[in-house]
């Protein structure tokens, strides 16, 4: 029987017990896919993580994303927090990690505080800014527990937008709509099964503006059929969010910033922060970065 190590830490929070909760498996050579299934499901965490030799010696590692239920191309709190534990474990920090994953080559920059004590990390989305199909909005309503005059067209309906992972992205009419909302399985499996071009399992988020500021938002994440009913902190989500809204901003020069809040409702509130960069003749990119807390180790035998 095999032992491998493993931390977890809490991502987009400075405090434990906070933000996103993620598993990071140290070396997971000889774990096949179904035993990193397996043990992701046993975490139960939204995603946990697998490190491997990377196939490019030039770059810093393979990661592998897993949520208890399937594998992801890319996600943002593992990354920001896989990137903050291999620098726990690092003799001689790098300014960044390139990791290898099945979305592509993702770096990953670790930002300092006092004394050039790594804090967290800020990670570069893998993909410029990709739109997808119009979702009805009386689909997207019923998935997510809310009337269709609860979500606000006027920017956008609700729309497939992915910069690495693809998600449904809906604005609804304030804070009390955004704590209504509640996910309804048999619709988002309906809407899945009709609407597969909006991304496994149909991801929703959903977001409002904080005192009317277009930069300051609150949004909330569900992918039940992923195995996470509920998302504390969703990276990849809110990068897609930021070039969404910046693309739509006016001007054809323009990088926003925004600051943004999620995981409120579960009693694990973070702090997200989201840029985003749109030229006349370019692809919109996007970021996000946040601060980590170390959490737990030990060792799982296999």
């Amino acid at each position: 029987m095999a032992e491998y190590e493993f931390m977890t830490v809490d991502v987009f929070t400075a405090r434990r017990f906070g933000g996103n909760p993620l598993a990071v498996i140290l070396d997971a050579r000889g774990l096949d896919h179904a035993a990193m299934q397996s043990i992701a499901a046993e975490f139960g965490y939204p995603e946990t993580t697998f490190v491997l030799p990377p196939d490019n010696p030039q770059h810093h590692a393979k990661v592998r994303i897993f949520t208890p239920r399937a594998e992801l191309g890319f996600a943002g709190h593992p990354n920001i927090g896989t990137g903050f534990v291999l620098a726990q474990r690092s003799e001689a920090v790098p300014e960044h990690f390139t990791f290898e994953e099945k979305s592509g080559l993702v770096r990953v920059h670790l930002e300092r505080g006092l004394q050039g004590k790594v804090t967290g990390a800020r990670v570069a989305a893998p993909h410029s800014l990709e739109l997808g199909i119009h979702v009805p909005e009386e689909v997207l309503a019923a998935c997510v527990g809310l009337r269709p005059e609860d979500l606000l067209l006027v920017a956008h309906p609700p729309i497939v937008a992915s910069v690495g992972l693809k998600f449904v992205i809906a604005e609804v009419s304030g804070l009390e709509t955004l704590r209504r909302a509640s996910p309804d399985l048999a619709a988002i499996r309906a809407a899945a099964k009709r609407f597969p071009e909006a991304g496994e399992g149909f991801p929703v988020l959903l977001y409002t503006k904080l005192d009317d500021d277009a930069t300051r938002l609150s949004v909330r994440a569900f992918a039940p059929l992923l195995g996470v009913w509920e998302d504390a902190a969703t990276g990849s989500a809110n990068a897609a969010l930021a070039a969404l809204l910046t693309s739509l901003a006016p001007g054809d020069e323009l990088a926003l910033t925004y600051e943004i809040s999620q995981g409120s409702e579960m009693g694990r509130p973070s702090r997200i922060v989201a840029r985003a960069h749109k030229s006349a003749d370019g692809p919109v990119l996007a970021s996000v970065s946040g601060d980590c807390t170390p959490v737990m180790q030990g060792r799982l035998e296999v």
